[in-house]
């Protein structure tokens, strides 16, 4: 890299991949008052698509459960195309895991809460997540489970 090239990081376009909503016991389960007990997962993923161009898509999946009854399903696929050049290689898997998604986070977040209210329930509002946390946790992760003496393959 030379001193001229500036490192270039630009999001091209940020859409809603994919969308879903399930309300699988409506509409009896609309008639329940007691609040539902909410799981939220995340997941990232990355893929190159030419020269310095990468989609990332931040899955937000909410499931709201009351006792053994499913009371919705969520999955919300948020995307953008974003452009980074003139970065090292070893930077680029950490702008793709933590910058990323921290931008298409709070589309995610707007998207979940803006259809849940829509299907009649009660928003439902995301906390702030560390991805910086979820991608050094990953990589611990992934040397853990490496054996000893085993050597990483780049």
């Amino acid at each position: 890299m030379s001193e001229t090239e500036q490192p270039v990081f630009t999001i091209e376009k940020i859409y809603a991949k994919d969308l879903s909503l399930e309300i699988p016991n409506a509409p009896q389960i609309f008639l329940e008052r007691e609040q539902p007990a909410v799981e939220v997962g995340l997941q990232s993923e990355a893929n190159g698509l030419g020269d310095g161009i990468f989609e990332v898509v931040l899955t937000v999946t909410v499931t709201a459960r009351l006792g053994e009854k499913t009371q919705f399903l969520v999955e919300a696929a948020q995307a953008g195309i974003f452009q980074i050049r003139n970065v090292p290689d070893e930077e680029i898997e950490p702008v793709l895991a933590i910058a990323c998604p921290n931008i298409l986070f709070p589309y995610a977040r707007e998207t979940v809460s803006d259809l849940v209210t829509r299907a009649g329930f009660q928003p439902v509002l995301l906390a702030p997540v560390n991805f910086e946390a979820l991608y050094r946790q990953r990589l611990e992760q992934q040397q853990a489970e490496r054996q000893p003496g085993e050597i990483p393959i780049q």
